[in-house]
Protein backbone atom coordinates (compact mmCIF):
# COMPACT_ATOMS: atom_id res chain seq x y z
CA UNK A 1 0.00 0.00 0.00
CA UNK A 2 1.37 3.18 -1.03
CA UNK A 3 0.75 6.02 1.57
CA UNK A 4 0.13 9.34 -0.06
CA UNK A 5 -1.27 13.02 0.41
CA UNK A 6 -3.01 14.96 -2.64
CA UNK A 7 -1.04 17.83 -3.44
CA UNK A 8 -2.96 19.22 -6.39
CA UNK A 9 -6.23 19.00 -7.96
CA UNK A 10 -7.93 16.28 -9.65
CA UNK A 11 -7.22 16.37 -13.88
CA UNK A 12 -8.64 14.50 -16.58
CA UNK A 13 -11.51 12.96 -14.47
CA UNK A 14 -13.68 10.58 -15.66
CA UNK A 15 -16.24 8.30 -14.30
CA UNK A 16 -15.56 4.51 -15.08
CA UNK A 17 -18.47 2.96 -12.81
CA UNK A 18 -22.17 3.92 -11.75
CA UNK A 19 -24.43 2.78 -9.47
CA UNK A 20 -25.28 -1.03 -9.99
CA UNK A 21 -21.75 -1.29 -11.99
CA UNK A 22 -19.99 -0.77 -8.85
CA UNK A 23 -19.34 -4.04 -7.27
CA UNK A 24 -18.65 -2.83 -3.75
CA UNK A 25 -22.16 -0.96 -4.11
CA UNK A 26 -23.58 -2.72 -1.00
CA UNK A 27 -20.55 -1.74 1.40
CA UNK A 28 -20.63 1.70 0.15
CA UNK A 29 -23.78 2.15 1.00
CA UNK A 30 -23.66 0.35 4.32
CA UNK A 31 -21.17 2.74 5.52
CA UNK A 32 -21.30 5.75 3.57
CA UNK A 33 -25.14 5.88 3.56
CA UNK A 34 -27.33 5.54 0.46
CA UNK A 35 -26.61 7.12 -2.80
CA UNK A 36 -26.11 7.85 -6.46
CA UNK A 37 -22.33 6.40 -6.03
CA UNK A 38 -19.57 5.98 -8.74
CA UNK A 39 -16.55 5.31 -9.23
CA UNK A 40 -14.20 7.66 -10.81
CA UNK A 41 -10.59 8.05 -11.76
CA UNK A 42 -8.12 10.73 -12.34
CA UNK A 43 -4.79 12.34 -12.48
CA UNK A 44 -2.70 14.11 -9.79
CA UNK A 45 0.62 15.09 -8.21
CA UNK A 46 0.70 13.05 -4.77
CA UNK A 47 3.40 13.33 -1.74
CA UNK A 48 4.68 10.60 -0.68
CA UNK A 49 6.09 9.12 2.86
CA UNK A 50 9.37 10.01 1.59
CA UNK A 51 8.86 13.51 0.70
CA UNK A 52 8.70 12.94 -2.89
CA UNK A 53 6.61 14.27 -5.62
CA UNK A 54 5.04 12.03 -8.42
CA UNK A 55 2.33 12.32 -11.04
CA UNK A 56 -0.50 9.48 -10.32
CA UNK A 57 -3.81 7.89 -11.99
CA UNK A 58 -6.15 7.85 -8.70
CA UNK A 59 -9.24 5.93 -8.39
CA UNK A 60 -12.07 6.80 -5.60
CA UNK A 61 -15.94 6.86 -5.05
CA UNK A 62 -17.90 9.74 -5.46
CA UNK A 63 -21.67 10.88 -4.23
CA UNK A 64 -23.33 13.57 -4.32
CA UNK A 65 -23.57 15.07 -0.50
CA UNK A 66 -21.60 12.60 0.72
CA UNK A 67 -17.91 13.26 -1.02
CA UNK A 68 -14.95 12.07 -2.26
CA UNK A 69 -14.07 8.59 -0.51
CA UNK A 70 -11.50 6.25 -0.51
CA UNK A 71 -9.01 7.52 -2.95
CA UNK A 72 -6.40 4.90 -3.85
CA UNK A 73 -3.33 5.14 -5.65
CA UNK A 74 -3.01 2.92 -9.05
CA UNK A 75 0.01 4.09 -10.93
CA UNK A 76 2.32 6.52 -11.21
CA UNK A 77 1.88 8.14 -14.96
CA UNK A 78 4.74 10.22 -17.08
Amino acid sequence: MVVFRLVSELESVETIAEARSIRDLPRLNRTYGRAHWRKRKGVGTIELENGAMRRAELHWYEAHGIGRRELKFKRYVE
